[in-house]
């Protein structure tokens, strides 16, 4: 956006490499966005809606799609909605963004850390330290979680001592610790599909994996920022629908039929197909190594609780809540006590689940803090 409006630019890259957590996204596919009706693709943002939903608008779903393949990356949509490059990888992309910038005359320093302001923008650097004075400054400098990316939220002390309102940080998109028996450990790294959770009103689709530590994988990130505030000293339990697609009135007649001499386990097996780490999972349930009454067992399938001690810790997290308030910034998303500096990406009080919201949601807000800022500099 700035380079566009004719201004020169300089990216100042704490790490020694450019898009290191782009790349870490793209390890397994870089998720950019999600094909998604209209109503449903801006809910997921939550308390942020109100201020997010006009930078989404204008750099929406099919905008995402046409900038990357505008890279000569073109995509594809799954089955699920989510959108990747046909490349399945970060790195094509972030080349050919690189090279399309610099075509623009944009000048890139790796290794410069932001430390603050007096009198310009001063940056730690290999050849010491190095001040720019700037028409306008915009920090993208990220949450903090995965540190050794580059995004462990030092920031925060600096701004705050410049009098920048902040919400405090919180993991976002994270597993939670699970205290297991060793009748769990064989099946550490098996996925638990396809299941329902809930938790209070909010509910998740999909599937997560059973690891050592506890718990993790994408139906547990759906859910997790109202497991983490709904978290108790105690911990919480997390509600497991083993079955989803069996509505309870099927369920309860299956579990119903005669059972004989079978054991529970081989019952399950023959009746619902409940096997393997499924069938660990139930079992690891006090409860339901004890129920007799085919009542209380289809509920227990429907509605399994799975204690969750303690969210896993902040930088383990895919994103974190919290950072710059709205209420520190103007529409253009430059701090209200430091005009001509302006704010992007997860370093802002925002949140959302994976699936491609969060990176959505980084380049829609970048795009208005470039246009702002291009404007403010003019």
């Amino acid at each position: 956006m700035l380079a566009d409006a004719g201004h020169s630019v300089l990216v100042a890259e704490a790490r020694p490499t450019m898009g290191r957590k782009l790349l870490m996204a793209g390890k397994s596919g870089l998720n950019l966005t999600k094909n998604e009706a209209y109503g449903p693709f801006m809910s997921v943002y939550g308390a942020a809606r109100s201020w997010m939903v006009p930078m989404l608008e204008a750099f929406n779903p099919a905008d995402v799609q046409d900038w990357a393949e505008g890279l000569g990356q073109p995509v594809f949509t799954g089955s699920s909605g989510r959108v990747f490059p046909k490349a399945m990888k970060a790195s094509p992309l972030l080349r050919a963004w690189l090279q399309r910038l610099a075509g623009k005359g944009v000048r890139f320093e790796t290794r410069w850390r932001w430390v603050g302001f007096d009198g310009g923008a001063v940056f730690d650097t290999p050849e010491g330290c190095q001040m720019v004075q700037a028409k306008a400054t915009v920090l993208a400098l990220g949450g903090a979680s995965w540190a050794r990316l580059g995004s462990d939220g030092a920031w925060a002390d600096i701004l705050a001592g410049q009098g920048v309102e902040l919400a405090p940080f919180k993991p976002a998109n994270m597993g939670f610790v699970v205290d297991w028996s060793k009748h769990m450990e064989p099946h550490f790294g098996a996925p638990i599909k396809p299941v329902r959770l809930r938790f209070g009103k909010a509910e998740s689709h999909g599937e997560f994996v059973i690891s050592k530590k506890g718990v993790e994988g994408g139906a547990v990130y759906n859910l997790s920022a109202a497991l983490r505030d709904g978290m108790e000293a105690g911990g919480v339990d997390m509600l497991v629908d083993l079955l989803p697609d069996l509505p309870m009135p099927a369920l309860a007649q299956k579990v119903r039929q005669r059972r004989g001499k079978a054991s529970l386990g081989n019952f399950l097996r023959k009746s619902v197909g409940i096997t393997g780490a499924k069938a660990a999972l139930f079992f690891e349930n006090a409860q339901a190594r004890q129920v007799d009454k085919p009542f209380d067992l289809a509920g227990l399938l429907k509605a399994l609780p799975v204690h969750l001690k303690t969210p896993r810790p902040m930088d383990e997290a895919i994103s974190t809540a919290g950072g710059v308030t709205k209420a520190a910034l103007d529409n253009g998303l430059m701090l209200e006590v430091l005009p001509g500096v302006f704010c992007a990406g997860e370093m802002l009080d925002w949140e959302a689940p994976t699936g491609g919201y969060l990176l959505n949601g980084c380049l829609a807000t970048g795009r208005v803090a470039g246009l702002a800022a291009a404007e403010f500099a003019r």
